[in-house]
């Protein structure tokens, strides 16, 4: 299945920036994909856009054509993401936050598009909320699945101190301007012992190392590519303890015979090669 994407902006709201993991300004090119190009940080390698489309323009590619895409895959969408749930024990955290929690716990899930996440931990007894820049996907989920949606980005959001049990995201932090403010937010709303979870593109994969600006990831939207070095050092950073980790993916669907991706996407799992990474971190 084709990863929606749409150029962002034009070359004349390009910005240059520095680095946002080390803030280093020394970058070489590292993949010129014709109208948008990642550079890598001389000071520490983190891969991201450089010169990137400005934050306004990133936001405005979210309207009723990125609704018809969720809306047609939102049933995947939800079965990956509770796999993902399931590959990071998940289940044994919920059941030790309803232990200890004294009243019902708080659930958070940042770019939820339509709610079907938020749905879910609606029904399983959770308070559960969700943040969407996309209005018309918002509209829907609160129409359709009768969840709490806050429609715009998560610091615009102004959510109390320390005020959620698990704040997850799915294939956001690569869309994010400032990914270390991103990171910052969720740690001033999570709870102290609290939980992060993030899914993201995996760059240390087999497939980015294999493919390189031609890796399915590498696309005009995704403003960073997370290396499991680079993520992690940026939830360390912000009061994180990485709790688990896993990848999958070993190759798309499509690019291998069937035994051959059986092998592939289980050699991902079992060696951390995946073309997708889910971090479970919790607040120190």
């Amino acid at each position: 299945m084709k990863t929606f994407s749409k150029q962002p902006g034009t070359m004349e709201n390009m910005e240059v920036v520095d680095c946002p993991i080390c803030s280093s300004r020394l970058v070489r090119e590292l993949w010129d994909c014709g109208e948008f190009v990642f550079s890598s940080c001389e000071g520490c390698g983190h891969v991201y856009q450089n010169p990137r489309p400005a934050a306004g323009d990133l936001i405005e590619r979210y309207d009723g054509e990125y609704l018809s895409y969720e809306v047609d895959n939102d049933e995947r969408f939800f079965a990956l993401m509770k796999l993902g749930l399931k590959d990071v024990r998940f289940s044994r955290i919920e059941a030790d936050i309803k232990t200890r929690s004294s009243g019902t716990p708080r659930f958070l899930d940042i770019g939820c598009a339509t709610g079907m996440l938020v749905r879910h931990f609606k029904d399983r007894g959770w308070d559960a909320q969700g943040v969407e820049v996309c209005t018309p996907a918002a509209e829907y989920g609160k129409t359709h699945r009768g969840v709490t949606i806050h429609i715009g980005t998560l610091e615009t959001q102004a959510f109390p101190d320390q005020y959620f049990d698990v704040v997850h995201s799915s294939h956001v932090i690569e869309h994010v301007p400032e990914p270390g403010e991103y990171i910052a937010e969720q740690a001033r709303i999570v709870k102290s012992q609290g939980y992060l979870i993030v899914t993201t593109p995996n760059r240390s994969s087999l497939q980015a190392r294999w493919r390189g600006k031609n890796w399915r990831s590498a696309i005009a939207d995704h403003v960073h590519l997370f290396s499991r070095r680079h993520l992690g050092a940026l939830l360390k950073r912000h009061g994180f303890r990485v709790v688990r980790w896993k990848t999958w993916g070993g190759a798309p669907v499509g690019t291998a015979s069937g035994l051959k991706k059986k092998i592939l996407d289980r050699g991902a799992k079992v060696f951390g090669f995946g073309d997708v990474m889910i971090y479970l971190a919790q607040k120190r």
